[in-house]
């Protein structure tokens, strides 16, 4: 029994569909329900077994189980639980509920304003919680992040509103995905402002770190922000169509109006299922960067040491 990185449940993280299967085990939402006690035994069962010292007939449909559970709500590096709402396994719960009202209420001035800044809150927690790195950010900084993400979206979703107006009314329905797209490229650059900063873990062949890149951590925020707009792409660009095409050539919400939200929350958490997992896989969770590529200073040490590493691989978050 071995343990890689680059292999998880029999799952080669190389091609993409071993990775999409990685990741609809990791980000399912039946995850949120397992209590502390769960997380915990499973964190133990997998140190145990790493050691070779799991009790007497352990077996391995055991160890697969502890390890789906321990990779929903511990972070891959510092190996802390993860604050819940901020687990990829919430995403669909979470951002289901979210943004099926913001894409509901979506005409007004204040629900604009509530519902993006909800939105931002939560993407605040996800981005944090998913950050590449043990490097803690100052309170100030995660304060401005916080700001200016939250006015990105807000200024994106008013802006367009009023720009929309005279437009026909399936226009104003995407408004909430512009805003989301250009949050998304605010809010997580600036919550991980301090990688961009200070760099990130680069690791060689042996898992050794070699010295902290700023260039890693720039590939690792593009990917990121790539994945998570290809996340809010199915649901948020296809169910104003649906919605759309129901209110105009249905009877579906005459005299209920109120159905509105749940029939979007219910779509949004059938997409989200598959759109979760999917986007999560387009990039390795353990990504590389060519030698070629970091810092001056890191290819030196790689040099001094005898490496001759043609790539270095680091955790770029989620």
């Amino acid at each position: 029994k071995q343990w890689y990185q680059r292999r998880v449940r029999g799952w080669l993280q190389d091609s993409y569909l071993g990775r999409a299967k990685h990741f609809f085990s990791v980000t399912d939402p039946r995850n949120v329900l397992l209590s502390g006690r769960q997380l915990d035994g499973a964190k133990e069962l997998l140190k145990l077994y790493r050691e070779r010292k799991e009790s007497a007939g352990t077996t391995d449909e055991q160890v697969f189980a502890a390890k789906k559970m321990y990779e929903s709500a511990f972070h891959p590096e510092t190996q802390q639980k993860m604050f819940l709402p901020g687990r990829m396994s919430f995403q669909v719960p979470g951002n289901m509920t979210i943004t099926g009202f913001m894409m509901t209420y979506y005409r007004t001035t204040p629900a604009v304003l509530f519902w993006q800044w909800v939105n931002q809150s939560f993407n605040a927690v996800v981005n944090y919680t998913n950050r590449s790195g043990k490097s803690d950010i100052p309170e100030s900084l995660l304060l401005k992040s916080y700001l200016a993400a939250t006015t990105c979206a807000v200024g994106v979703a008013v802006g367009l509103n009023k720009a929309t107006v005279k437009l026909p009314p399936i226009v104003g329905r995407f408004v909430p995905f512009a805003a989301v797209a250009s949050a998304n490229c605010v809010n997580i650059p600036m919550m991980r402002q301090s990688e961009l900063l200070n760099g990130i873990d680069v690791l060689n062949e042996n898992g050794e770190v070699v010295g902290q890149s700023q260039a890693a951590a720039r590939s690792a925020i593009v990917q990121v922000v790539f994945s998570r707009i290809l996340m809010a792409t199915p649901g948020m660009g296809l169910i104003p169509v649906v919605m759309n095409t129901l209110e105009t050539k249905t009877k579906v919400f005459k005299g209920r109006a109120w159905l509105a939200a749940p029939l979007q929350v219910g779509l949004l958490g059938f997409v989200l299922t598959f759109a979760t997992p999917l986007a999560c896989a387009v990039f390795e969770q353990n990504s590389s960067i060519s030698v070629k590529n970091v810092e001056q200073s890191i290819r030196d040490k790689l040099a001094e040491s005898g490496s001759e590493a043609k790539f270095l691989t680091f955790n770029k978050g989620l």
